[in-house]
């Protein structure tokens, strides 16, 4: 009897072991992209989720969003080469990442998955929407546009588009490391309310590789997606803020700018936060989650 029980305990424990041995493997990325670097939570269940951060920015930003909705659903978060301590790569980043991305999507057979991008990394969202229409599911943009630097003249040209951010480009690079730590701490400050928020976002710049950073920042404030937008199939949220404008531009303002900027995704639903700076699943995550979770379903 006893030998029993224990021959069955040893095969449960091979099954409970083999069980585990699996989910690991199926969590562990089928394609090893050098653009990015990809972790993987959660089960299978339901369309997968993408999310990619911005400018400088760590997959960490992700980690509330993750508790909330990759339990049961897998969720893939990229951390984008040259930004936050990843290692660079000597080729413009924004292109590799949307390349090695599709790729990595038919790799790991994910279906339709829902891609969810803040700031630049909302921009390499809609770009690999607008170029690989049939590989994306749903897009949750967050604070971005697919026009950064025609906010103020919407009618610039593409030639104008690249000087204006070349002339940017060389000023960053131009800067001393004391003048970049001011920058970096200026700007976040005017990006997110929390102390604690803005010091470790301004942690993940200064682990920034300055060159990857400044000519990301070119790729993002040369290009302009507003008239790819058609070509995207998959139902878009975008979700803005404008808070932060309010002594600049009047709330109707910036609610025109999503507009105009978004007028050819056809059946774009775009909100604002009225409380959010541009980090908003810092500043308000429950605003953010809620309407997520409301287009998720």
């Amino acid at each position: 009897m006893k030998r029993h029980i224990a021959q069955r305990a040893a095969k449960f424990t091979v099954k409970a072991l083999l069980a585990a041995s699996a989910m690991v493997l199926s969590a562990t990325p089928a394609l090893a992209a050098k653009a990015f670097k990809a972790e993987v939570t959660g089960q299978g269940q339901g369309q997968p989720l993408i999310l990619i951060p911005g400018l400088a920015s760590s997959g960490e930003v992700w980690q509330g969003t993750v508790k909330r909705f990759c339990g049961a659903r897998q969720c893939h978060v990229l951390t984008l080469a040259g930004f936050a301590g990843q290692p660079a790569i000597d080729q413009p980043l924004l292109p590799a990442v949307e390349e090695e991305l599709a790729a990595y999507i038919s790799a790991n057979k994910l279906e339709k998955p829902v891609i969810v991008g803040h700031s630049l990394g909302g921009f390499v969202a809609l770009k690999l929407a607008s170029d690989h229409p049939d590989k994306v599911g749903r897009l949750v943009i967050v604070d971005s546009l697919p026009a950064l630097g025609a906010t103020q003249m919407p009618d610039i040209t593409l030639e104008q588009l690249q000087s204006q951010a070349s002339r940017m480009r060389d000023g960053m690079l131009a800067q001393d490391e004391a003048s970049r730590a001011i920058s970096q701490i200026r700007t976040v400050g005017a990006m997110v309310t929390a102390p604690a928020d803005a010091e470790r976002i301004v942690g993940w710049g200064q682990q920034s590789d300055r060159k990857t950073v400044a000519n990301a920042m070119y790729q993002l404030m040369s290009s302009d997606l507003r008239g790819d937008l058609a070509r995207v199939k998959a139902p878009t949220l975008v979700l803005g803020t404008w808070i932060a404008y309010k002594d600049y531009a009047p709330r109707a303002a910036i609610a025109e700018t999503f507009k105009a900027q978004y007028a050819k995704l056809g059946g774009a639903q775009i909100e604002l936060a009225d409380t959010a700076r541009h980090f908003i699943m810092y500043d308000d995550p429950e605003w953010m989650y809620a309407r997520m979770e409301q287009f998720l379903k």
